[in-house]
């Protein structure tokens, strides 16, 4: 069976993805920051623990990138890089005028470096199972919130790369996938004290990202809740 690597699977729209593609017969390995979470999400005894190795991890650290590829290497042929770990960056979110720059430069090292760098250690992998990337991106990267400034660029960046990766390496599926707003614990973070029971959980994107990570679409820029379940 194909192996994939899932970042930020600990909560929110990684950790559907990763019980999504375990039902589906992936082997998967996940990682997050908060080991107590990610341990939560995936116990060692539970229903997907055959197919779900979870890794606590930062995967801005060079070290743990490597760890993670390593291991989905021994499970088998490494066919998907999920690259949805990010941070929203300082809350409340500031205006350009006022941001620390030091704050900006994280957000676009955590959202766009890391996992371009990810990417890099899995590209001789991908090449050889004719494997896809999906790099989670917003909507933030093409519109112009009040507020979302250094998070829009770093997804913006991130597309920017993608496009271009796409360019670099035909035998790669190179997918950029926004998956709408949804119900997560970031979202909230990005309205203090709002009420977002409104935004639809991130249980409801995943059909779309499974039609593209099962189709045949070629690399791009998808909207995940414009696109159908796959077949079965």
């Amino acid at each position: 069976m194909a192996t994939a690597i899932v970042t930020g699977g600990s909560r929110g729209l990684g950790k559907a993805l990763v019980e999504a593609l375990a039902e589906r017969g992936w082997r998967v390995v996940t990682t997050a920051r908060t080991a107590a979470e990610l341990e939560r999400a995936w116990p060692t005894h539970g229903a997907h623990a055959a197919e779900v190795v979870a890794i606590a991890g930062d995967v801005t650290d060079e070290a743990h990138r490597r760890r993670i590829v390593e291991v989905a290497s021994e499970r088998g042929d490494l066919a998907l890089l999920v690259n949805n770990a990010g941070t929203l960056g300082p809350t409340p979110l500031p205006a350009l005028a006022t941001v620390p720059l030091a704050a900006l430069d994280a957000t676009l090292h955590d959202n766009a470096v890391a996992p371009l760098a990810l990417t890099q250690l899995s590209l001789p992998a991908l090449r050889e199972a004719g494997g896809t990337v999906v790099n989670v991106t917003s909507d933030a990267a093409v519109e112009g919130y009040p507020g979302w400034g250094a998070y829009g660029a770093a997804k913006a960046a991130l597309e920017q790369l993608s496009r271009v990766l796409a360019a670099e390496e035909p035998a790669v599926r190179v997918l950029v996938v926004d998956p709408g707003d949804m119900r997560t614990r970031m979202h909230q973070d990005a309205f203090p004290g709002e009420d977002i029971s409104d935004r639809l959980p991130p249980e409801a994107s995943v059909p779309g990202f499974l039609a593209l990570i099962e189709g045949e679409q070629p690399s791009g820029r998808y909207v995940a809740r414009e696109l159908g379940a796959p077949a079965r």
